[in-house]
Order: structure tokens, then C-alpha cells, then sequence
């Protein structure tokens, strides 16, 4: 049986609604120790929350230019569709186990309604590697923030967090390289030869690209074309990207302020916020070693206690952070499961495309018989000038 589109949206919705519920019932505290938090929380939880929708923002601007940069000719994609399949999506990705990538099929799959198929799958791994790398350049950018609070006397540090920092250093030169090659040649068909040595999946991949090799290798074409012939939309959604993990840093200043974390002037707020961005980066590491979890459980736990430990905060701290955070992350799962069973005003129904596309059919053939024998037609409207005005 082949699914429609329909029915694949549905199967998302239903998985994201049962990974909340699981999510909720297996919370670390009793409901009545969560609901005094939320209380502790109070106002808080405006920022908190509230900062998210700048991320998304930023998010669906940078994944915006990246699809009309992959869609040449004029199309109608408004901003707010593309914010809408922004939270939607990344809703998927904490709430479904695969790896974090549970929101791109449903992103090309709603996008495809816009570009077709091979275009908005280009565009969403473009995004998908323009977001991935971003987080690259964040991790890179927490190593100074590192360097800088350990020389402060901010950060405890070791021998072992050293040869750590170095290590991601590392990686983090490796994979700008892996990227540059990839943004210079399309990753899509290499990953399919690659996964076809696999003994599992490697039977399936090779037919796979055997059957759509054309197609994947015009993906390709697509991958390569923003970074070689549209640099500008390239920079500005890397950039667009990477900016917004230091906003989403403010939500870890605003939870250490609301737990008792006193700036203290411009320098402790500064200090705080640089701290902000170590846990930040820490957390998100973790969560993405374990990103096969529903919602990186137990990873970004250990990161955030793991940090706090580091930064000399008190323990407790990051089980009271995460526990915010994991509150902030339920409200967006609900928002983005429930904003994919809303369907957007600006698309047209079947049957309004249909009479259009009749309506231009018939126009087309009006002109063409007028172009054809322009004297017959002027005679026909001159006679019924005349039947109408038989006076004149």
C-alpha cells in the first residue's frame, strides 16, 4: 500500500504526541515537584520560552534563502509557511529517536507541495548541513569562551579537559574541510555509495541509487550551485545560523539568574552569559552523542550537570536547569505538532488549481485563434457592433 502525503503527516503526529506523553510520565520528579518549579519559575518562563521564537526566526530566514536560492523562478513560499515546517520540524526532531533527523523527511515532504520533489530535498539538506556546521562553528567558538573563563579563574580545569578541547579543535578543522568539499560537490550520491558498503542497508542503497542516480546527482548539482554561483545566501544563512545558538544562550542566562546566579554589574553579566555559552555548547554535544534518544534523554542531563560542576556552580543547579528546559522544550513539541494539523491559507485546494489551469487553457486558446485570422475576428465583433447599434 502506498501512503499519501496525508497519512505520512499523521503517522509524524501520532509519534510526537506519544514521545510526549512518555516524555511527561517518566519526568525525574513527581508532577507536584515539576509544578513547583514551573511556579518557582513564574515570569521567567516568558523569556525562557519566549526566546525561542526569535531562534525559529532566525532558523526559517537562513532555511528561506536557501530555498530560493535552490528555486530559481519566481514562487509564492512566504515567510511564515517556511516558520511554520521550521518549528514543526525541529518538534520531530526532539521527539522522535532518529538521530535528531525526524523533522527533515516531514520538511521535504510539506515543501515538495511548493518546488517538487528534487528541489525541496536539496533545499533541506542544504539547511541540514548549513545547521549542522553552524554547530561546528559554535563548539569552535566555546573552546575560546573556555580559554578565556579557565584563565580567568571562572572554569576548573584539568589535564584531561585540556586534551579534550584540543581534540574537538581538531575535529572541528576536519569537518570545515569535509564541509567545503561537500558544499563544492554534493554530498547526497557519495552517501549513497558510502552506505552501500553497510551490510545491513547496503542492498537497498544500492538499488536505491541505481533506480534515482539522476536525481540525486542533480541534488548534487543544486548543493554545489549555492556555494559556487550564490555565495552571498550562503554566508548570510551560515551566519544567520550560527548567531542564533548565541541567542539561544540567553535561555541558560535567564534560568542561572532565576536560580540565584547574581551578575552583579556589566562584568559578572558578561561573565555569566560566557558561562552560558560553555554549557550551551557542552550540553549540545552531549545531546547529539546521544542523539538517538527521543529527546536526547540523559544526554543533555549529563551536560548540563557536567558543566555546572565545571563552571564551580552547585550541582543541584543543573538538574533544575534542565528540568526548566525540558518544560520550554514540551511547550515547542506541542506548538509544532499542533501547527501541523493547521493548514496554511496560502495554499490554493485542488479543485481552485484545477479551474485555473482551465481558465488559462482557455484564454491560451482565445489568443492563439485571435493571432491566427485577426481579419475574421474583427468582422465577427464589427457585426456585433452593429446589431447592437443598428442607428449608427
Amino acid at each position: 500500500m502506498k501512503w499519501t502525503k496525508k497519512q505520512i503527516t499523521n503517522f509524524f503526529f501520532i509519534i510526537g504526541v506519544v514521545a510526549v506523553v512518555v516524555m511527561i510520565l517518566t519526568f525525574d520528579v513527581s508532577f507536584v515537584e515539576l509544578w513547583q518549579h514551573i511556579c518557582r519559575a513564574g515570569l521567567w518562563l516568558i523569556p525562557i520560552i519566549g526566546v525561542w521564537t526569535i531562534i525559529y526566526a532566525m532558523n526559517a530566514e537562513a532555511w528561506l534563502r536557501i530555498t530560493y536560492s535552490t528555486k530559481r523562478e519566481r514562487h509564492s513560499i512566504g515567510f511564515w509557511r517556511i516558520f511554520k515546517l521550521t518549528i514543526s520540524g525541529y518538534a520531530l526532531n526532539y521527539a522522535t529517536p532518529v538521530a535528531g533527523l525526524g523533522g527533515e523527511p516531514y520538511r521535504m515532504m510539506e515543501l515538495s507541495k511548493d518546488v517538487g520533489n528534487e528541489r525541496a530535498s536539496s533545499s533541506v539538506i542544504l539547511y541540514v548541513m548549513t545547521h549542522i556546521l553552524a554547530h561546528f562553528m559554535f563548539w569552535f567558538s566555546a573552546i575560546l569562551v573556555y580559554v578565556f573563563l579557565s584563565a580567568t579563574g571562572n572554569l576548573s580545569v584539568s589535564l584531561t579537559t585540556h586534551i579534550i578541547a584540543g581534540v574537538c579543535a581538531v575535529i572541528g578543522v576536519l569537518v570545515f574541510y569535509l564541509f567545503s568539499r561537500g558544499y563544492r560537490n554534493g554530498v547526497v550520491v557519495n552517501l549513497f555509495k558510502g552506505m552501500s558498503k553497510f551490510p545491513i542497508i547496503g542492498k537497498w542503497s544500492s538499488r536505491f541509487l541505481e533506480r534515482h542516480e539522476a536525481s540525486l546527482c542533480n541534488i548534487d548539482s543544486q548543493i554545489a550551485m549555492l556555494n559556487q554561483q550564490d555565495k552571498k545566501t550562503f554566508w548570510v544563512s551560515l551566519l544567520l545560523e550560527y548567531a542564533s545558538r548565541f541567542v539561544q544562550s540567553f535561555e541558560i542566562m535567564f534560568m542561572l539568574l532565576l536560580f540565584g546566579i547574581d551578575g552583579d554589574g556589566v562584568t559578572g553579566y558578561l561573565t555569566i552569559y560566557l558561562q552560558s555559552i560553555f554549557i550551551l555548547a557542552l550540553t549540545t554535544i552531549m545531546s547529539n552523542l546521544l542523539g538517538f534518544l527521543p529527546m536526547q534523554l540523559g544526554g543533555q542531563e549529563g551536560g548540563f550537570v557536567l558543566a555546572i560542576a565545571m563552571l564551580g556552580l552547585p550541582p543541584a543547579l543543573g538538574i533544575l536547569v534542565c528540568i526548566i528546559s525540558r518544560v520550554r522544550e514540551i511547550f515547542w513539541i506541542v506548538v509544532g505538532l499542533v501547527l501541523m494539523k493547521i493548514a496554511p491559507h496560502d495554499e490554493p485546494s485542488d479543485t481552485a488549481v484545477k479551474k485555473i489551469e482551465e481558465t488559462m487553457t482557455e484564454a491560451s486558446e482565445r489568443i492563439d485563434a485571435a493571432l491566427s485570422a485577426p481579419g475574421e475576428h474583427l468582422k465577427t465583433a464589427t457585426e456585433q457592433l452593429r446589431e447592437k447599434f443598428p442607428n449608427k
